[in-house]
């Protein structure tokens, strides 16, 4: 298993990033789904646990079989999908993705949300000998990506809201912004295969 936590800074509050985050989920469910694939819920309901209180499991199923690469459907099964649980404590969650034809891999998300910049240390209270793991902080508006995926009304560098007066974000964003908000992601990747273990817990961490 390979373990490494990423913190993602934004120029919102934890409580605008609620409303944000479930239109987005919102949207993104309604444009995925069509007559024979896209997304399934299986289970809406709510949940409680004793340490995080009252919160809301879902579970899921993302079809993908028509998504995948044509050299890639010789040898996947016709009927392919993943399935995603989530329980919803806001502003902590946890969410775990499986395969339906790989039993061996898994991703578990842990995600802790705060208004500060990433300054919190072990926010997720690991034990000392699993704290020297790997930080990523990512920054939304200067880390390099591939230039197929940009879109200029999307670039945060250029961007400013006319509703709140947020933008465009400079180099030292993160430390002068206000407000700012951070996403904790603590992410648990595991495929025991042997042989192919490192590689792909790798890809999937992969940037």
């Amino acid at each position: 298993m390979l373990v490494k936590e990423y913190r993602i800074c934004m120029p919102l509050t934890v409580e605008e990033y609620r409303i944000g985050q479930l239109y987005t989920i919102s949207k993104h469910s309604h444009q995925e789904s069509d007559t024979e694939e896209g997304i399934e819920v299986l289970r809406n309901e709510p949940h409680y646990d004793p340490a995080h209180g009252q919160g809301q499991l879902t579970e899921k199923r993302v079809h993908l079989s028509s998504k995948l690469p044509s050299w890639a459907r010789t040898f996947v099964p016709r009927i392919f999908y993943i399935t995603e649980k989530a329980w919803n404590y806001y502003p902590y969650t946890i969410t775990e993705y499986t395969c339906s034809f790989l039993p061996k891999f898994s991703i578990h998300i842990e995600t802790k949300y705060e208004n500060n910049c990433g300054t919190s240390d072990n926010i997720f209270g690991l034990e000392k000998d699993s704290c020297a793991i790997e930080v990523d902080a990512l920054d939304i508006a200067y880390d390099a990506f591939p230039e197929r995926h940009y879109n200029l009304s999307e670039d945060l560098r250029c961007f400013a809201s006319m509703k709140t007066g947020r933008g465009p974000l400079q180099e030292d964003w993160r430390g002068t912004c206000s407000p700012v908000m951070c996403s904790y992601k603590l992410v648990r990747v595991q495929f025991e295969v042997w042989g192919l273990q490192t590689r792909v817990e790798q890809f999937i961490h992969k940037p």
